[in-house]
């Protein structure tokens, strides 16, 4: 069942409101992200090969929007489990889970989109995603956000497909739907340069093509296809 109203708002009512990237911010100083950041830690150290951190934090697990950027110190786990979880986004520092082969957030229905960085993920072959809770999925065709939100809580340290630095004027930003493991998801591209844009793979079939900014002008193929 969906609770977030971007998805839900788009399955009952139109004309509605072009959806917004959620960049609500987290409460870096709760018990449940310190806790958070301690779970991470002990897992780092001791090489553990699954990380579900829903199981340990049990209540406090509503109170964390994002994952901290230290999962890039996972790199032994195998199944990253966010089952049943309030994120909103995630960090680009998932692509650095070099180990990661499984990816189970079912549930979680206000996670609408992926950072690109998590096609660095090169073992990773299995996911349960929400797939009504995406944008642009064939079976709704929610509409993708406008781009470009330039805010600093989804901003990378460095371009998404390069890994290299910035420019002055900042990041470009794109859409793309890919296929990541199971499924075909939308991902948020935060590029340095049209070079770099212009490396960024087709979509699949029934997925709009090529790199976009998302929008209601923007033309999605009929639900379903």
């Amino acid at each position: 069942m969906l609770d977030c109203d971007c998805i839900r708002g788009w399955m009952q009512e139109r004309p509605f409101t072009e959806p917004r990237l959620h960049l609500q911010k987290q409460d870096t100083q709760s018990r449940a992200w310190k806790r958070l950041l301690e779970l991470i830690e002990a897992a780092a150290a001791d090489g553990s090969e699954e990380f579900s951190p829903g199981v340990e934090l049990q209540e406090d697990w509503s109170e964390i929007l994002t994952l901290p950027p230290t999962i890039s110190n996972l790199k032994r786990v195998k199944h990253l489990n966010v089952y049943g979880s309030h994120l909103v986004r995630l960090p680009p520092e998932i692509g650095e889970m070099t180990d990661l082969r499984v990816f189970t957030p079912y549930t979680s229905s206000s996670l609408h989109w992926f950072p690109y960085e998590i096609t660095r993920c090169r073992k990773l072959k299995e996911s349960t995603v929400s797939t009504r809770a995406l944008y642009g999925n064939w079976k709704l065709r929610a509409p993708f956000p406008r781009l470009p939100s330039l805010a600093d809580s989804i901003i990378p340290a460095a371009c998404s497909v390069c890994a290299g630095p910035f420019r002055s004027s900042g990041p470009q930003q794109w859409w793309i739907s890919l296929r990541v493991a199971t499924d075909v998801i939308p991902l948020l591209v935060h590029a340095c340069s049209e070079d770099c844009v212009k490396r960024l793979p087709p979509s699949p079939k029934g997925y709009v093509r090529s790199p976009h900014r998302g929008g209601f002008e923007l033309q999605q193929p009929e639900t379903g296809l």
